[in-house]
């Protein structure tokens, strides 16, 4: 166990480092930090930080940087998590206000994320169980093609064309209310149900559009927004140019995989927990030089998704979590009042 002196130099070290991205001395130490002891007493407790794992010495000058050891016991035991501000809770509030649907909340949240922790931001779209069928149609665009379309209570629409044959407009409209029958107030769930039995109403004649029709419509209720991850601040990576190859180039191949980004943000039980992944903690080996810093969100216990960032070890932890944590929040009630 390491004594409070110890801990504070520990903490000095994480944060000077975070603030002026040069390796940490005992004498920087001893003059930004009020610890009342000497520069003889730091390096002794440096070498014991250093044999411990907590921090290292990146080359031969007397500076120490932190270690993924050292990032870890910082957010678990010395970190406290900054407060928003009341004008960052209003910036929050107001950024949101606006949307219209479930896509501009997911656009504006990302986008919001990456302004306020100036890095990588993931967010994932919101699974919301609660969701039913407000509106269904199907359109003609030309002789024989048309549109089916349904849209949710939540304001996700999903659309698909579809062949029409040889149809008037007196059968599609016949398709048309039968589907409205079926699917109208329903959930996702018993949407796909209840498409089993679509085509027992309708005459034989419209059968090869009814199978149309209803491959369509599976596939629209069926649709899995879990899988859907949007990302946003990629130029906030270009303060990072001179770790390009350990950290810039991991993330920017990570980005084009969504499987992967669904794995760095992993999944937490409850909204608004915070998980903090830092280095060799992540699973997904070549990001293994970067921190994760993510967040559920949802309505009371009901986790809809997933939220949070990706940037460098040395990143401003108890900001980066505040700031997770408070999106996470903001954009589950912003969901659940709308």
């Amino acid at each position: 166990m390491l004594d409070d002196r110890k801990l504070a130099i520990l903490r000095a070290i994480v944060t000077d480092y975070v603030s002026s991205q040069e390796p940490v001395g005992s004498k920087a130490i001893v003059e930004r930090h009020s610890l009342n002891v000497s520069p003889a007493t730091v390096r002794n407790d440096m070498a014991v930080l250093e044999d411990e794992g907590y921090i290292t010495q990146p080359h031969t000058s007397a500076g120490r940087i932190p270690t993924d050891k050292g990032y870890r016991l910082f957010v678990d035991r010395l970190a406290a998590v900054k407060p928003l501000t009341l004008a960052e809770k209003r910036a929050i509030t107001t950024f949101l206000s606006g949307a219209l649907d479930v896509d501009d909340v997911v656009r504006r949240t990302v986008a919001l994320l990456a302004q306020v922790t100036r890095q990588v931001a993931i967010v994932q779209y919101p699974v919301l169980t609660t969701s039913t069928i407000r509106h269904v149609e199907i359109v003609r665009l030309g002789p024989d093609r048309g549109l089916a379309m349904v849209v949710t209570s939540t304001g996700s629409i999903e659309q698909r064309p579809i062949l029409l044959g040889d149809v008037d407009d007196a059968d599609l409209a016949l398709v048309r209310a039968r589907l409205v029958e079926l699917l109208l107030g329903a959930s996702p769930r018993e949407a796909v149900e209840r498409l089993a039995t679509f085509a027992d109403a309708l005459p034989p004649t419209l059968g090869p559009l009814a199978a149309t029709v209803t491959a369509a419509a599976l596939e629209m209720v069926s649709a899995d927004a879990s899988t859907r991850v949007v990302v946003g601040g990629v130029p906030n990576l270009t303060r990072f140019g001179d770790q390009f190859e350990t950290t810039v180039k991991p993330v920017l191949e990570a980005l084009e995989e969504q499987v992967v980004l669904l794995r760095l943000l992993g999944e937490t039980s409850t909204p608004n927990d915070v998980t903090v992944r830092i280095g060799h903690e992540n699973a997904y080996a070549p990001l293994q030089s970067t921190s994760v810093v993510a967040s559920a969100y949802g309505a009371d216990s009901d986790v809809w998704a997933t939220l949070g960032i990706v940037g460098p070890t040395r990143m401003d932890y108890p900001s980066t979590i505040a700031s997770v944590r408070a999106v996470a929040r903001y954009v589950g009630r912003f969901l659940a009042e709308g």
